[in-house]
């Protein structure tokens, strides 16, 4: 407790410099900042010709001297940005620590004079440095760029499934957590002492010798004791809504009133978290700092604030925008809330798009995956489409096969374009799944149509070129043409030159272009009537502008109730999932349900709530129910589910006390 005392300290001594210059300065970010780096990849790719991105063009794109120019701008831009935010964050708490107060104007001068070091050769390095420890020191709420970049969900995947990657993965995390303990001092040795880089870097490991374990559980303690606070906050202000709304229920204004409340609570509450998240953080670097050079008995040198001239007008001036702001912000959330409650601005919207569930490879998470037995578990599902991979046999026969060899699925180390399909049939290509499935062969295309035309359920067919194949498109729209299957189908593919062929052979049938990634106006990629896109690329920018020209979002691939909510909510046209009896459960009810758009909270509070703070949510949510305040609907992982378990938990409860 006494840490955190002395870390609240810090934080309070000059509290409203310097949150009116994280507020300010997150906000600039937004409007300037954000729009200048996306600005800059924009460039660099009209430079080099581009208008979108994709996997087949992207190592291509990197590899242009221009880009390489520029890329190197934009990582140097954002180390800026970052070092700024750092710099004055590390400024305020150590005058606050000398019980020196400051001014706005001073800290924002400190810390761009400071981040601007970063320009000295000796000091290149501190930006690997600034951009690794954002994300490792922001409580889960990297603020701008930082909290965009996703591992795509296929990789991640991919490298799960192997021990040996996974060992790899695991190491280079240790390696990287390890490497910013030991530099962990290094940004307060820089900006308070002036050192260079390399300096900074020796006396930082220096100081945190034989205590990075010790200290790297204290800042994850600090950070969780935040979160906690927080959910706390958010709970309390729900109880205390509740309990008003039932004491006065029969009272419209008090139920008006309660509801702005609380609607300003939880507004009020992100965005506190939002601000605070870096003087957090290092308000517990800098106490570790602090204590560690007294143990040491090494001298603290303090910063040195950039003159200031007080200005009573200027000051008066600020405080008057500062109360006008407060008060228009609580005029206009009363406004809101009268209209909320009276049902005036809360308008039925039933979605306008039906989203489609496609069954990745068949019902490929209960049975052998591109086998005929998956396509009908798929169809007892409910699926509306099955995809499935095609390739070509060295008789030229068109195979359901995702893999190019064997090995996996049938244990046998041949490639498709080496077998006939007369010795292809020999296969057991169910075993690998489970023993019960053994005898399961590899169909063919024609098979799959037959099935597909017969049941009333659609084909995502993907075209997966090894090479070897003749007339490969050719022979795929034959086979589609003589099942009959023409406005049931879609070829995809994740080589745009193959879709080419296929317009080119039939440009009536429908083509979906595969993307790993996706930047930029694809709408130009004239040979794809739609998109497939993995689930990191699925923004609503792009959604939207893919919308605008009359084409199709896929978003593949799409497993857990979390990402089915997004991509309904981001309004996608059909999702691809191995998961059909989850999607199933969700998609239905999302279709027929009515929703007032103005009511539901930011997607991205839905996307990453966590188990922890889902138990206290719910409560809250369940004591806003049992009142008549106004509450927001928005969607929490497995609800339901721990729904029953708060029912069940709290009857136990009941039936105890008699």
């Amino acid at each position: 407790m006494k840490k955190l005392r002395e870390i609240n300290k810090l934080i309070l001594y000059n509290w409203r410099p310097l949150l009116g210059f994280e507020i300010i300065y997150k906000l600039a970010s937004a409007v300037i900042f954000m729009p200048l780096l996306w600005g800059l990849l924009d460039f660099a790719m009209g430079l080099s010709g581009y208008t979108y991105l994709t996997l087949e063009n992207i190592f291509v794109f990197l590899t242009r001297p221009s880009t390489f120019i520029l890329l190197a701008i934009w990582l140097f831009l954002a180390a800026v940005y970052a070092m700024i935010d750092i710099s004055a964050v590390i400024f305020v708490l150590d005058q606050s620590r000398q019980e020196q107060r400051i001014h706005f104007s001073q800290i924002f001068r400190f810390a761009v004079q400071n981040a601007f070091r970063l320009w000295h050769p000796e000091n290149f390095l501190l930006i690997i440095v600034v951009m690794l420890l954002m994300p490792f020191l922001n409580i889960g709420l990297a603020s701008g760029v930082f909290s965009t970049i996703a591992i795509p969900e296929f990789i991640l995947d991919y490298i799960f499934a192997d021990l040996t990657l996974s060992l790899v993965l695991g190491g280079v995390t240790f390696l990287l957590i390890a490497l910013m303990m030991k530099w962990l001092y290094a940004l307060h040795y820089f900006t308070l002492e002036g050192c260079s880089f390399r300096e900074a870097r020796k006396r930082s490991r220096l100081l945190g010798k034989k205590k990075r374990i010790r200290d790297f559980m204290e800042i994850v303690l600090i950070q969780f004791l935040f979160v906690l606070l927080y959910l706390v906050f958010v709970f309390a202000a729900a109880a205390l809504a509740a309990l008003a709304g039932k004491l006065f229920s029969g009272l419209f204004v008090v139920r008006w009133v309660m509801s702005t409340w609380i609607w300003m609570a939880i507004i009020f509450s992100v965005v506190v978290v939002f601000v605070i998240a870096v003087p957090v953080s290092y308000g517990c670097v800098s106490f570790l700092y602090y204590s560690h050079k007294e143990e040491l008995n090494e001298p603290v040198i303090h910063s040195v604030a950039p003159p200031y001239s007080k200005n009573e007008g200027r000051t008066r001036f600020f405080h008057r925008c500062g109360i006008v702001c407060g008060v228009i912000a609580v005029a206009g959330s009363l406004v809101l809330g009268f209209f909320l409650c009276s049902g005036k601005l809360n308008p039925q919207i039933k979605y306008i798009r039906t989203m489609e569930i496609t069954a990745h490879r068949g019902a490929s998470a209960f049975y052998p995956e591109n086998t005929m037995r998956a396509f009908e578990g798929a169809r007892e599902m409910g699926a509306d489409w099955i995809e499935l991979d095609v390739q070509q046999s060295r008789d030229g026969q068109i195979i359901v096969m995702h893999d190019t060899n064997f090995r996996r699925t049938a244990g046998v180390d041949a490639n498709t374009w080496e077998l006939t399909y007369e010795e292809i049939l020999e296969l057991d290509v169910g075993s690998f799944f489970d023993a019960a499935y053994a005898g399961e062969k590899v169909p063919l295309l024609s098979e799959a149509a037959q099935f597909a035309k017969e049941n009333g359920i659609k084909l995502n067919i993907e075209l997966k070129p090894t090479g070897h194949e003749t007339d490969f498109e050719k022979n795929v729209i034959d086979v589609i043409h003589e099942a009959g299957i023409e406005d049931a189908c879609v070829i995809t593919s994740q080589v745009y030159e193959v879709l080419e062929k296929v317009k080119a052979c039939d440009d009536s049938v429908t083509t979906v272009y595969v993307m790993s990634l996706a930047y930029g106006d694809i709408n130009q990629l004239a040979a794809a009537d739609h998109f497939s896109v993995e689930t990191t690329s699925a923004t609503r920018n792009l959604i939207s502008h893919v919308h605008s020209a009359g084409k199709e979002i896929y978003v593949w691939t799409v497993n857990t109730e979390e990402g089915i909510n997004k991509m309904i909510n981001l309004n996608a046209d059909n999702i691809i999932t191995d998961n059909i009896k989850l999607a199933k459960r969700i998609v239905p009810i999302i279709r027929e349900r009515q929703s007032g758009s103005i009511m539901k909270l930011p997607d991205r509070l839905s996307v990453q709530l966590t188990v922890p703070k889902i138990f206290i949510i719910i409560y809250a949510v369940k004591l806003l129910d049992k009142s008549l305040i106004v509450i927001p609907q928005f969607h929490i992982p497995h609800y339901k589910e721990y729904l029953v378990l708060f029912d069940n938990y709290f009857a136990l409860l009941e039936h105890n006390r008699y």
